[in-house]
C-alpha cells in the first residue's frame, strides 16, 4: 500500500518561488500541495503529478479564509509562508506591508498553533534584516540586524515572533533569509532588488533595463532559482534540533556579485549587443535601499547545515540564458 501523501501548504504560490518550490515537490508522489495566493496560483505545467495540488484563491489577511485553508490541508505536515508586499512595496505603504507582512503571518501562526501545533513552518525571510552599520568584511551569524527598510523590520519582527513560538513548541519553524534571487524570469517586480533580474533578462528579450545607480563595482547578495529550489527542499525534511530552540533563523547561501560582474557574463552568454539595453539612471529611493544591505554574507553555517550555494555570476547569467534555449527551468539540478 503506497504512503499517504504528507499535506503542504504554499501561501503566496502565484508568485515566483512557490511555483518554483511546486514545480519540485509534484515531481514526488510523496506530497500533496494545497497552493494559495490573492490571485489564482497556476500548477506549474510538466510535473509528473499535478492531481496532487489544489489551488485555493483568497486573501490571508481574513481570518474566515485562513480557517477554510487550513481544514483543506488536513492533516497538515509542514507550510511555507512566501506571500508578502515586496520591498519597495512595503516602503511605498506602510499599513499595507503592516497588514500582509505582518500581521497577517503572525495571524497565521496563531492559527497554526491552535489547529495543528508543533508542524513545521518555513517562512520566508530576507538579507533586508540588515542594515548599517555593517561589518567591512561578511556579515556573520552574530551580526545585529538593524534594518532601514520597512520590510525588513517587518521581516526582524516575524523572525522573533517565530523564535519564541518555536521554542514554546507552538510550532517547529525555519526563517530562511532569502538572498536576492536572480535571474528570476518572468515580469519586473516591485522589489528594489528587481533590476538585479532586470539587467539580464530584458535585454534577452531586446528590452531596456534601469540600473538605479551608477556604481558598477557595486555588489548584492545572490542566490539563483535553482538553488533556492534545492535548498527550499533540504530544509522541509531538515532536522529540527540543528539550530538553537530560541535562534531559528538562517542567513541562505549567496554569493557577492558586482554589477559589471553581471554586465560581463550577459554579454559572455548573451552578446555583448545585450549591453545596449542597460541603462544606468539613478534613482535616490531605490540606491538608499539596495546600499543598505549586506554585500556579502558568511556562508559557513548554512554549508555545515548541509545547504548548497552558486558558484559565480557566469553560473547565475548562464542558467537563465540556457533556461530559454530550453525554454523551460529544470526541476532537478547537480552541484559540483
Amino acid at each position: 500500500m503506497a504512503p499517504i501523501p504528507k499535506n503542504i501548504i504554499v501561501t503566496g504560490a502565484g508568485g515566483f518561488i512557490g511555483p518554483l518550490l511546486a514545480a519540485r515537490l509534484l515531481n514526488d508522489p510523496g506530497y500533496r500541495l494545497i497552493l494559495t495566493d490573492l490571485v489564482e496560483p497556476v500548477i506549474p505545467a510538466g510535473v509528473k503529478y499535478p492531481q496532487n495540488a489544489t489551488t485555493m484563491k483568497g486573501d490571508i489577511t481574513d481570518p474566515t479564509f485562513v480557517s477554510s485553508l487550513l481544514a483543506a490541508a488536513r492533516p497538515l505536515s509542514a507550510i511555507f509562508i512566501f506571500h508578502g508586499i515586496m520591498s519597495s512595496g512595503s516602503e511605498a505603504d506602510w499599513d499595507l506591508s503592516l497588514r500582509v507582512n505582518l500581521n497577517s503571518v503572525q495571524e497565521l501562526l496563531l492559527a497554526l498553533r491552535s489547529t495543528y501545533p508543533g508542524v513545521r513552518v518555513i517562512y520566508s525571510s530576507s538579507q533586508a534584516v540588515f542594515g548599517q552599520p555593517l561589518p567591512a568584511a561578511k556579515v556573520t551569524d552574530d551580526v545585529t540586524p538593524t534594518p532601514e527598510g520597512t520590510y525588513g523590520a517587518h521581516k526582524l519582527m516575524n523572525e522573533t515572533f517565530i523564535n519564541d513560538m518555536h521554542r514554546r513548541g507552538f510550532i517547529d519553524a525555519f526563517s530562511l533569509r532569502f538572498p536576492t534571487v536572480s535571474v528570476r524570469p518572468g515580469r519586473p517586480t516591485n522589489a528594489a532588488s528587481s533590476f538585479l533580474s532586470g539587467m539580464v533578462r530584458e535585454p534577452m528579450k531586446g528590452e531596456e533595463c534601469v540600473v538605479p545607480l551608477k556604481d558598477r563595482a557595486f555588489k548584492s547578495y545572490l542566490t539563483s532559482p535553482n538553488t533556492l529550489q534545492e535548498n527550499l527542499i533540504r530544509v522541509l525534511n531538515m532536522d529540527s534540533s540543528k539550530l538553537p530552540k530560541h535562534i531559528r533563523h538562517i542567513n541562505m547561501p549567496g554569493i557577492s556579485v558586482s554589477i559589471q560582474e553581471l554586465m560581463d557574463a550577459l554579454a559572455k552568454y548573451g552578446g555583448e549587443d545585450k549591453l545596449q539595453y542597460i541603462k544606468e539612471e539613478t534613482d535616490p529611493n531605490l540606491e538608499r535601499i539596495i546600499r543598505s544591505w549586506a554585500p556579502e554574507l558568511d556562508t559557513t553555517t548554512p554549508l555545515k547545515l548541509g545547504f548548497v550555494k552558486d558558484e559565480s555570476a557566469d553560473s547565475l547569467v548562464k542558467q537563465y540564458i540556457d533556461s530559454l534555449k530550453s525554454r523551460y527551468i529544470p526541476h532537478e539540478f547537480r552541484w559540483k
